[in-house]
């Protein structure tokens, strides 16, 4: 969120003006991109037009199973003979010039509401998002030469007529390398839909937004991604296109100063909705690594403790390869053992083997 307590103002010719405005409540607004999705998808289907296959389509023949026994599937087939339509399947979606399998119907819900107060909601975080100018930048506006976000331009940009003097305003502000990038990222559809009035696709530009049309429509309304909206009709899918937030708007400064009045504040109530209070944020200082490494958290805390963590469970050790797990699971084995040391386990004794006769005593066996 934005937090300068003052915004300037600029002028017609670009240069900046001695007044300044104090910054709307609605830039203090948490920016919750979580509900500027979910807001945005449900008003993007609220443009659809309903579509469906004709009811009679794959159907319009006179078709019929075969029954069993004739050694062919059980689907509908075309009767007669003399043509190659005769006996081929029909009806199924599996088969040629069927009709598809559940066919759309004009009456599936097209169209989704969305409470009012999650729309307030999200149109107020994603003004909030296009004062914060990491976030419009982010999104891929071309910002790098202007020199404050947001950008309010004198209350005179709202007479102008001519697209001539939307160009050099746009210029003196340093604002009309996003209207070139525009006019950069022009190209044709891929698909259908260069058949069906939606032949091009180009990137998005600067949103001027306008407290009173005395000609700015006009003289805006012919740069490429250039968009225009009145300040007490903001819409979420300007603010926010796709979803995303961070759209680059131009505010002139009656519109900027009538924010409170659409919005209010978190403490008074709105005058364009009824009753309606800005959303508080439910932490102040939402960088939470600087709150852990605060002086105030770090001195309550516990020390920390080990960079070795023991392990939560004792190692499977092999009792015949670790003679402690072989003791302590057997505790004569170290009786065993100590006996093989010595020499006094008869399994492990080695026997002595009895000396082979003497040639002397073979001779006397052998004599006569």
């Amino acid at each position: 969120m934005a937090a300068r307590p003052v915004v300037s103002v600029f002028g017609v010719n670009g240069t900046k003006l001695d007044a300044t405005i104090p910054l709307p409540s609605v830039f203090t607004a948490p920016i919750r991109p979580d509900l500027v999705q979910f807001v945005h998808k449900n008003m993007a289907k609220n443009r659809r037009q309903p579509y469906a296959a004709k009811q009679q389509a794959g159907e319009e023949t006179s078709a019929e199973s075969w029954g069993t026994g004739r050694a062919v599937a059980r689907i509908p087939r075309v009767g007669g003979s003399g043509t190659h339509r005769s006996g081929q399947a029909a009806f199924g979606n599996m088969t040629r010039g069927g009709r598809m399998f559940a066919p759309n119907k004009v009456w599936r819900k097209w169209h989704i509401r969305t409470n009012a107060n999650q729309k307030r909601y999200a149109t107020a975080s994603a003004v909030a998002a296009s004062g914060v100018s990491a976030l419009v930048s982010g999104r891929g506006h071309r910002i790098s030469e202007i020199e404050e976000v947001p950008l309010v331009v004198s209350g005179e940009v709202e007479s102008l007529n001519k697209t001539k003097e939307a160009v050099a305003l746009l210029k003196a502000v340093k604002a009309f390398d996003d209207v070139v990038k525009v006019s950069n990222s022009r190209s044709i559809r891929a698909g259908r839909g260069k058949m069906r009035n939606r032949r091009h696709r180009q990137r998005r530009g600067p949103l001027v937004v306008y407290a009173q049309d005395n000609g700015i429509t006009h003289a805006f309304r012919n740069l490429p991604g250039v968009e225009l909206v009145d300040v007490t009709r903001l819409n979420l899918l300007q603010l926010a296109p796709g979803g995303h937030l961070g759209r680059f708007v131009i505010w002139t400064q009656p519109a900027f100063e009538a924010l409170n009045k659409v919005f209010g504040s978190q403490t008074e109530a709105a005058e364009q909705k009824k009753g309606y209070l800005l959303p508080n944020a439910i932490i102040s200082n939402p960088d939470v690594t600087r709150l852990i490494a605060s002086s105030e958290i770090q001195s309550v805390v516990r020390p920390a403790g080990p960079s070795v963590t023991k392990r939560p469970f004792t190692q499977k050790k092999n009792p015949l390869r670790n003679s402690q797990v072989l003791v302590r699971l057997n505790p004569y084995a170290q009786v065993l053992r100590r006996a093989e040391l010595t020499g006094k386990n008869k399994r492990t004794t080695k026997k002595s083997h009895k000396k082979s006769a003497s040639a002397k005593f073979l001779e006397i066996l052998k004599a006569d």
